[in-house]
C-alpha cells in the first residue's frame, strides 16, 4: 500500500516550522492522539498514544535529520511500527513553508492484520493534527 501523504502550508519560515514540528517533546501539543513523549538519548524517543481508547507506548528512532528541510523517524518495537517523514520547502521567498507529511505503518507478529485498520484511523486523524500544527505555529 502507498503511504499516506498530506501537504499543508504554514505562514512561518522553514526554520521555525522544522524546530517545532520535529521536536518529539512537543508532539503532545499538536498531535491529538499523543499523551506523552520521553526522550531516550539523542535519537530515540518513547511515545504514548491514545489509540481506540487505550494508551499504547512505542519506541521510535530518528532516522534522518536535515534541518530545516527534512526529518524522519521509524518505530522500532511493538506490533505496529509507524514510519513518518516531514519535508519542508520554503515558499514566498522563505516567509512561508510547504510541509509534506508522509506516514506509513509496518506490522509485526499479530500487528500484521491490524495495519489496514491503523491506516484508516491515521487517514482520518492525522489531518486534524496537521491543522493543529498550522494553527499553533501561525498563532505564535
Amino acid at each position: 500500500m502507498a503511504p499516506l501523504v498530506s501537504t499543508i502550508e504554514i505562514a512561518r519560515p522553514p526554520e521555525e516550522v522544522f524546530a517545532y514540528a520535529t521536536e518529539p517533546l512537543l508532539f503532545p501539543e499538536w498531535q491529538h492522539d499523543v499523551v506523552g513523549v520521553q526522550m531516550v538519548g539523542d535519537s530515540r524517543f518513547v511515545t504514548t498514544r491514545r489509540i481506540s481508547g487505550a494508551e499504547r507506548t512505542m519506541t521510535q528512532a530518528i532516522t534522518h535529520n536535515d534541518p530545516p528541510h527534512s526529518w524522519a523517524c521509524r518505530g522500532i518495537d511493538g506490533p505496529i511500527r509507524p514510519h513518518a517523514t516531514i519535508t519542508i520547502e520554503p515558499i514566498a521567498g522563505g516567509a512561508r513553508s510547504r510541509v509534506t507529511f508522509t506516514l506509513d505503518f509496518g506490522g509485526h507478529g499479530f500487528g500484521v492484520p491490524l495495519v489496514p485498520l491503523v491506516r484508516r484511523q491515521a487517514r482520518k486523524g492525522a489531518p486534524s493534527s496537521y491543522r493543529n500544527l498550522k494553527t499553533r505555529l501561525e498563532d505564535q
